[in-house]
């Protein structure tokens, strides 16, 4: 989540859809970027709102991707945080250790893909939480603007007009994971539990298992 007041921008910051690169940006190119210090950095839209509701008048904007490509990605940054525990990398240690809350109930089902989406998605409530939940209120007011991961240099363009910043080429890629393609990972049960999980972004955004 970001804020630029001067351009009277609101990014909101849907988790595993290239937002670490969108921070990046605000931090690096927008001079008075802010967070709101009372929310973290995957708040709802309705939660930053409710914090500030001044915000409502800013243009506003956030991403979605192909709920079975989130899953992989976010299964193998699990995974990646956890083996980094192991291997006692400070910078880890000192994650885990400043949010226990977050990480614990995570840790049971990061063992492998199947559990993690069959049991995770029961059990943890931010994996089973549509990602268009993040981007509305309750109310149903919704961002301003919705870029799709699988589109993202030329939807972010749309978001760097609006803050005043020019075109570029390439946007850095920030806090990307590294794994296979997503199909691969997925058995019919564990595929058919996303489209359950998911099944308001599918609809809204017209994802299919097969749409890179």
């Amino acid at each position: 989540m970001r804020v630029s007041d001067s351009s009277r921008v609101l990014f909101v910051h849907v988790p595993k859809n290239g937002g670490s690169s969108v921070d990046w940006t605000f931090d690096h190119e927008v001079p008075d970027a802010r967070r709101i210090s009372e929310r973290g950095r995957h708040s709802t839209y309705r939660k930053l709102l409710r914090t500030e509701p001044g915000l409502a008048d800013y243009w506003s904007f956030g991403f979605v991707r192909n709920p079975w490509a989130r899953m992989v990605s976010w299964f193998s940054m699990m995974q990646n945080i956890f083996a980094n525990e192991t291997a006692g990398r400070p910078r880890t240690l000192d994650k885990l250790e400043r949010k226990p809350g977050v990480w614990e109930p995570v840790r049971p089902i990061a063992t492998d893909f199947e559990t993690f989406v069959l049991e995770g998605t029961r059990t943890v409530p931010r994996f089973a939480r549509a990602q268009v939940d993040w981007l509305e209120t309750r109310k149903g007011k919704r961002v301003d603007f919705i870029g799709r991961v699988e589109n993202f240099h030329a939807d972010f363009a749309v978001a760097r007009e609006q803050l005043g910043l020019p075109p570029t080429q390439e946007v850095p890629r920030v806090n990307k994971s590294r794994h296979g393609h997503y199909s691969d990972y997925y058995t019919d049960e564990t595929r058919k539990r996303v489209a359950e999980v998911y099944a308001r972004d599918i609809s809204e955004f017209g994802y299919t298992f097969d749409s890179d």
